[in-house]
């Protein structure tokens, strides 16, 4: 049996899965290489470990997502992700093992699905965080 070409096994995976478009995966993609070079700021991360061995985590992706939609996406990043279908932390996981399934991602045996439930909720994840500064407002 032949192995499939990356684009061939793409092409197949949208046929077959039509819950998310390209770009859903694409972004997912970035993302993962926006939480890699980033990897010291995320949440859990092991600043100790080096390049080769550093590992994301499937929450700390979810974080990486939501990082990378606000600073593409500014205040429309929920709207864009709703556009491809995505709108839990959970889609971020489907798009994730699909990839896996496809071979366009690897996981550890510490990986699991699940790691993508609930990491947080859409509904205010993508808002932006303004801080009042009441000496400030004494000045006016």
């Amino acid at each position: 049996m032949t192995q499939l070409s990356p684009l061939q096994a793409m092409r197949d995976l949208l046929e077959e899965d039509l819950r998310f478009p390209i770009e859903a995966y694409q972004f997912i993609r970035e993302a993962l290489q926006f939480a890699q070079e980033n990897h010291d700021h995320l949440k859990g991360a092991d600043p100790e470990s080096d390049e080769e061995t550093r590992h994301v985590t499937g929450q700390q992706l979810c974080e990486a997502c939501r990082l990378y939609a606000v600073d593409q996406y500014g205040l429309l990043a929920k709207t864009v992700l709703s556009t491809w279908g995505v709108n839990s932390t959970g889609d971020f996981g489907e798009i994730v093992y699909n990839l896996i399934r496809i071979g366009q991602m690897r996981k550890s045996e510490n990986d699991h699905r699940e790691d993508f439930e609930d990491v947080f909720d859409f509904a205010g994840a993508f808002e932006p965080e303004f801080e009042y500064n009441a000496s400030a407002d004494d000045s006016l």
